[in-house]
């Protein structure tokens, strides 16, 4: 039977403001203006590999009214962005002190996995929303003025979003479960942790270059002293065509301060999404089979939402998302590519046909439940404990998935590996890297952030 379990959402909106949260303000004038960038986030489900759903428009409520922040119609696909943090949107709203948020949504469509091909086959079926509007409350007042950066944190329920019939499976009908909060813009919750976009321009004497999105929005980079390039890349050598991925903090401006840039591929064609099957299964990998998340340019051959097999043989050029010295051709290579990972194939395209020419390994999240008693503590948060996915990794490991967790990771919501010890099978939702096991083979997720799931 599948398990649909929790999807989170965030989307962050960095208002100009002077404090969010705690108790209720008074609005200040509606003819000051602040800045909002809108951001998107998920902790994705392996079975729905895909759910495209159109926001019309998110405005901000309190007593005099209403503020915009999304007016455009934007589809976003939030199974997508596994774990990660991007940019949806950047406006203006007027000061005051903000209730809640109202989204408007329409069209959702549902690509999710059948793991009882082989390889693994996707179906796409277009969803039914039991309402296009959903109204929803902050449990803190927003306050928004006209200096600072803030930002709203938006989840996604989709176990309970989604309807299911008495053997699991989707039936299509859509619930929109949405919980909000506001957060600061300079809380772990308001990075960006990838943004990416062909390279269409360099300003040498700006520290800057500007990236077109694959929805055709442009977006400018700035770069410091503490931005970090992959490779022998800089600033200087950057040149078009390539396609380029960023880490790094939203700007009052609407720019993004680069705090890692990744150039994935110079010849400006690019295929990403999860690993279904690899082939052989040991020794150095010949081809891969993909559902394909993104693509630039469009390749008529290899449409999005689609699962392709790829001639890697060729690959030479492994790398891993943002992480970047002597010890990344060890951690991933082409015998450490292993089905459940995310991946990034940069390459030529002559019109016709893709030429894979490079691999990079990017992050992502998995959910699942704590698995009772599989805690192990090394020391501090250095350690292990299993997660039960019930989906894609689940179907291919036939049982739990090994996390791996160390002194950085993150935890939210529990008290790290010692307070996983005594709670029970949680909920969890987690982001890191899935390498490869080098004893048993199978994929394991070595974690950077691990969140209990309300």
């Amino acid at each position: 039977m599948k398990r649909f379990a929790l999807l989170l959402c965030f989307l962050a909106l960095a208002l100009m403001l002077a404090g969010c949260g705690g108790g209720a303000s008074s609005s200040t004038s509606s003819s000051s203006q602040g800045n909002v960038f809108v951001t998107g986030e998920d902790a994705p489900l392996p079975s729905v590999l895909a759910f495209n759903i159109t926001l019309n428009s998110i405005t901000l409520n309190n007593s005099a009214g209403s503020a915009t922040v999304l007016s455009d119609a934007t589809t976003v696909d939030f199974a997508r962005l596994v774990g990660l943090r991007t940019p949806l949107a950047f406006n203006s709203v007027a000061a005051g002190t903000y209730t809640s948020a109202t989204f408007q949504l329409s069209n959702p469509v549902i690509s999710y996995l059948n793991i009882g091909t082989n390889p693994p086959t996707v179906s796409t079926m277009n969803g039914t929303l039991t309402s296009s509007t959903v109204t929803v409350s902050f449990p803190a007042p927003m306050v928004v003025s006209a200096n600072g950066l803030a930002g709203l944190h938006m989840e996604f329920n989709l176990r309970k979003s989604l309807a299911v019939d008495g053997t699991g499976q989707i039936t299509g009908s859509v619930d929109p479960h949405i919980a909000v909060q506001a957060v600061l813009a300079s809380d772990d919750g308001g990075r960006i942790t990838e943004l990416d976009g062909g390279l269409l321009s360099v300003n040498m004497s700006g520290n800057s270059f500007v990236i077109q999105r694959l929805d055709g929005r442009q977006i400018t980079v700035d770069v410091n002293t503490q931005t970090q390039f992959n490779g022998t890349w800089a600033l200087g050598n950057l040149a078009t065509p390539a396609f380029i991925s960023v880490e790094g903090k939203m700007q009052a401006d609407g720019s993004v301060l680069a705090g890692n840039v990744e150039v994935v591929s110079t010849t400006h064609a690019f295929i990403s999404g999860r690993i279904l099957a690899v082939n052989p299964a040991t020794g150095p990998v010949q081809t891969v089979t993909l559902f394909v998340g993104e693509e630039l340019p469009a390749i008529s051959s290899i449409p999005t939402d689609s699962v392709v097999t790829l001639d890697v043989s060729a690959v030479t050029d492994y790398d891993v998302c943002f992480f970047d010295n002597w010890f990344t051709s060890i951690l991933f290579n082409n015998t450490e590519l292993v089905v459940g990972q995310r991946i990034f194939i940069g390459g030529g395209y002559d019109g016709t046909t893709f030429t894979p020419q490079m691999i990079s390994l990017r992050r992502q999240g998995v959910v699942g439940d704590l698995v009772s008693s599989s805690v192990q503590i090394t020391s501090g948060n250095r350690g292990s404990f299993g997660l039960q996915n019930n989906n894609m990794l689940g179907y291919v490991l036939g049982g739990a998935l090994t996390v791996q967790t160390g002194d950085g990771t993150d935890f939210v919501g529990i008290n790290g590996l010692t307070g996983l010890e005594s709670a029970g099978t949680t909920d969890l939702g987690v982001g890191g890297l899935i390498l490869k096991d080098q004893t048993t083979g199978n994929p394991q997720l070595w974690a950077h952030t691990v969140v209990v799931l309300q």
